[in-house]
């Protein structure tokens, strides 16, 4: 290979990398972005006021001209004169931003008592707070609701109308209908929704009283981005040196030659690297799948998944990787440890969490190495953390190390007998486990759902 051809490489190279970063950094720019829950407080007198925000999202409560009143009779007095007043309000969420509103939830919060009568374009979930505890109701549409469906409910019929009893302090969640008939969101950019809600307050009273909470998402396009712009223009740059640079087959080939060599050597250092921890102490290598194996489990029940499964893993994988810088006389001696040599086995932690600093491509692959020797009740290492302050990575390892170290034969005893083991686990609870992962290590093992690995 000719000097200009390790050049145009070198060239060819940078140029890829950047386009692939900036393209990178826009799409994750604009995924936090459209993932990210935005919330807003609206209080009454910006609710109820008749100017409005022109940026972000606002949310205004407007009452349309046609009212009328009813004879609420609550005490069958023979009352003969209207005394509540019917109002309709449209609640105009408007989008001010050059972003499309994907979905959005209010939280409308009531300062004041009513009887909500009707709702549209979204269903309603009903919170009453009353002494005898919060009752919560899922409406679908108001229009349909009937009083003798929701037993729960205080709620009241007048001239054969359902009413629901909002009280100071009551609220509902509005949740917009994505149906075809009554399509509210998404909400487009400069655009706006308007739900509306039919509710009766005493005559010669306003309904002004109301507090709104607005959690909503956007949806941003990568092109609003100035960052794609850049990006598109290092594409084509890119694609302008991809046409020069393929023009010659060898140096396509030489190219292909050294990005196989390079996968190469990364494999191989991977496997150099294991080996050496194999070397040092073979019991290593099947106790650490196992622990990483159980530790899986766990996390399974936890109810994590997918990557974050792996990572988990991988971590309680690595989690004695310390142990490559402790002597083998003292990870092979059967005998009882001197407390110098105790203390040499203790460090494989402190060492393992050093090892693992610099690995950054693993979200704190450190943790598990460095404190999955740490107790529940304060009186583990290296560090003397205790509950909750320890990370819950090494939590879930301990209690999996602990059980590997009681299954498994060890130069200075044979393993113990499953009821040995689940009556050791039971009475380190709050001790040396946490007591919710120690459950779950026991609920496994009770039901025969803990896999056992091969070494």
């Amino acid at each position: 290979m000719t000097k200009n051809n390790k050049k145009a490489i070198i060239a060819f190279g940078a140029t890829l990398l950047i386009m692939i970063a900036l393209f990178a950094a826009v799409c994750l720019k604009t995924n936090l972005y459209n993932k990210k829950v935005h919330r807003q407080t609206i209080e009454s007198n910006t609710l109820f006021s008749e100017s409005t925000d022109d940026s972000g999202i606002a949310v205004t409560a407007v009452p349309r001209s046609s009212t009328w009143g009813k004879i609420f009779d609550f005490n069958n007095e023979g009352l003969t004169e209207n005394n509540y007043q019917a109002f309709t309000y449209d609640f105009t969420v408007s989008n001010h931003t050059k972003d499309e509103v994907s979905d959005f939830t209010f939280k409308l919060t009531f300062g004041q008592e009513v009887y909500l009568s009707s709702a549209w374009n979204g269903s309603l979930e009903v919170h009453q707070i009353r002494k005898g505890g919060e009752q919560v109701a899922d409406i679908p549409d108001l229009r349909e609701f009937k009083a003798e469906d929701y037993d729960a409910l205080e709620t009241y019929t007048v001239d054969g109308e359902s009413l629901i009893k909002m009280k100071k302090g009551d609220y509902l969640i509005y949740t917009p209908s994505s149906s075809a008939n009554a399509l509210e969101i998404p909400i487009e950019p400069r655009e706006g929704t308007v739900p509306g809600f039919i509710l009766y307050v005493p005559m010669e009273e306003n309904f002004n009283q109301a507090t709104i909470e607005i959690d909503y998402t956007f949806h941003r396009l990568l092109s609003s981005e100035p960052l794609f712009w850049v990006a598109a223009v290092c594409l084509l740059i890119w694609l302008v040196a991809l046409i020069i640079f393929i023009i010659t087959s060898i140096q396509i080939k030489k190219y292909n030659e050294r990005h196989r060599r390079d996968n190469e050597i990364i494999n191989e250092s991977i496997e150099t690297f294991t080996g050496f921890i194999d070397a040092k102490d073979p019991y290593t290598n099947g106790h650490s799948k196992r622990v990483a194996v159980y530790t899986k489990r766990i996390a399974e029940v936890m109810g994590y998944e997918g990557e974050e499964l792996d990572r988990i893993y991988y971590i309680a994988l690595l989690h004695d990787c310390g142990k490559i810088g402790v002597p083998d006389h003292i990870l092979g001696k059967p005998g009882r440890l001197t407390d110098e040599e105790y203390e040499i086995i203790k460090s494989h932690t402190v060492r393992g969490g050093e090892i693992l600093s610099s690995f950054k491509s693993l979200e704190d692959v450190g943790e598990g190495a460095l404190y999955h020797h740490e107790r529940y009740d304060g009186k583990g290492y290296p560090e003397g953390k205790a509950g909750e302050d320890i990370p819950l990575i090494a939590r879930m390892i301990c209690v999996a190390d602990s059980y590997d170290a009681m299954n498994t034969n060890r130069v200075y005893r044979k393993h113990l007998s499953q009821e040995e083991i689940i009556s050791e686990i039971e009475n380190n609870k709050g001790q040396q486990f946490d007591p919710a992962i120690a459950d779950i290590m026991l609920g496994l093992l009770k039901s025969g759902k803990l896999a056992q690995p091969n070494s």
